[in-house]
């Protein structure tokens, strides 16, 4: 990039918001997964009006522009591919308000979404999305990517609790989608356009969030099984007897055994697989839930049952979920996380599919995730270094694709297509469909400087 275009970015940020050393450039080159790409240029701006202006600048230069948040993506959507701008929203970080009369919070892109959760529940109220790098991303990164979580069973995902948006364009001007009111239905509905459009239509400066009362209590429970499968008919059985959980997730034995190893939480290390559940509510609501809920894993014949009798325990268990992803990377180096998901009742079909694409490729498959809303987290350990293993992990990959898709899924539940799914799009899509997305990108970024080489594949 010409110093004098760096010039201009430091005159409208501050020069010590412009980056530009190889140390920088190698920090924001990369996200949550294996790919890195080193940006020309790292720009951290303060506020919306400055992001306008680095975007005319971009705009007029042609120069793609990355949004970024905190770099948790699990899809390559915020690396720059290309070079260019790295756009890193994490200093517009203010929580500008928390209205309980409303019931919403207004917040900037930067803002870490457990802050979020603990700010509003400090006042009675609830944000349900709790993806699970919440201590460390953004709500900007949860907006562009439509981040969900383990709650996303009962309460859905973060485009359902988008009221308004402030975004502005590629070419720097400003728009404010939706609002502050529950209803409306003026206009096409561009908030839930730009919500999940990963940075590839417009960079999201500030954000406006239904927020809901807080539960009163919450009943968590524990329980084993001896055969992976038989895992899967037990989230049916749950769902099936009209019990919608707060949460219901599910690890097999691969994830018990490595989380043991690398935090010890007391899972039972001889079961074939465990479900993690909640139930919340008023405090009669919980409990009579909870109790239902464990009368059908008894009927399905759970091996193990187990009530959290309290909130540290409840809290390991917790804790033990969500140490699955990082200790993944004690098998191998590299990790690959999927988020194929699938319907509901075809939780069992698609578990049976990834143990048969396990045992074909001869891979590290990790299976857990958010088994309720049939959002399965298929994880890969590998070591990007060994050529044969990697041939073998992107037919794996290709498989576990095409799985969902036969089972009328969908390739990404919560963590977008970015570039490593983009490539399997059409297969969702179709044509037309694919097409109308592109039509939709070339009329709000005709020069394609928003987030390229995402979603669609070359």
């Amino acid at each position: 990039m010409q110093a004098s275009l760096q010039q201009e970015l430091a005159r409208i940020v501050g020069k010590d918001r412009v980056l530009a050393s190889p140390e920088d450039l190698l920090c924001y080159s990369y996200d949550g997964t294996f790919v890195a790409y080193k940006p020309d240029v790292v720009v951290k701006p303060a506020s919306t009006e400055q992001v306008a202006r680095v975007l005319e600048l971009a705009c007029r230069e042609g120069i793609p522009v990355h949004p970024r948040g905190a770099g948790t993506g699990l899809s390559g959507g915020s690396v720059p591919r290309g070079g260019g701008i790295a756009l890193v929203m994490t200093a517009m970080n203010t929580i500008y308000e928390i209205n309980p009369e409303d019931m919403l919070a207004v917040a900037g892109p930067g803002v870490i979404t457990a802050g979020l959760h603990r700010a509003v529940e400090e006042r009675g109220l609830f944000y349900p999305p709790d993806p699970g790098s919440a201590e460390f991303c953004t709500l900007g990164g949860n907006v562009a990517e439509c981040a969900g979580g383990p709650r996303a069973l009962k309460y859905g995902v973060t485009r359902d609790y988008i009221l308004g948006l402030e975004v502005v364009l590629a070419d720097g001007r400003v728009i404010h989608p939706g609002g502050r009111t529950v209803k409306n239905v003026t206009g096409y509905d561009l908030c839930r356009l730009f919500t999940g459009s990963e940075g590839t239509l417009g960079v999201i400066t500030k954000i406006t969030l239904r927020l809901i009362p807080k539960p009163q209590a919450v009943k968590t429970i524990l329980a084993a099984f001896k055969d992976l499968v038989q895992t899967g008919e037990a989230v049916n059985a749950i769902l099936s007897a009209g019990i919608i959980p707060r949460t219901l997730e599910i690890m097999d034995s691969v994830s018990i055994t490595i989380v043991e190893q690398f935090s010890p939480c007391g899972l039972p290390r001889e079961a074939a697989a465990v479900l993690l559940i909640e139930t919340d509510g008023d405090r009669e609501q919980a409990q009579r839930e909870a109790e239902r809920v464990v009368a059908v894993l008894k009927e399905v014949g759970a091996a193990e049952i187990r009530f959290a009798a309290d909130a540290r325990e409840a809290g390991d268990l917790w804790r033990a979920r969500r140490a699955v992803s990082p200790a993944i990377t004690r098998i191998k180096p590299t990790k690959i996380s999927e988020d194929a998901t699938v319907p509901r009742s075809r939780v069992p079909a698609m578990i049976r599919r990834l143990g048969q694409i396990r045992e074909k490729y001869q891979i590290d498959l990790v299976i857990f995730g958010h088994a309720g809303d049939g959002n399965l987290h298929p994880n890969i350990a590998c070591d990007r270094r060994d050529a044969g293993e990697m041939q073998r992990v992107e037919k794996a990959i290709a498989e576990i694709f095409q799985a969902a898709l036969e089972l009328g899924g969908t390739l990404s539940g919560e963590h977008g297509i970015g570039l490593l799914k983009a490539p399997f799009l059409m297969a969702e899509l179709g044509e037309a469909g694919y097409q109308a997305m592109q039509d939709i990108k070339r009329s709000l970024d005709p020069k394609n400087i928003l987030n390229p080489h995402k979603i669609f594949s070359e």
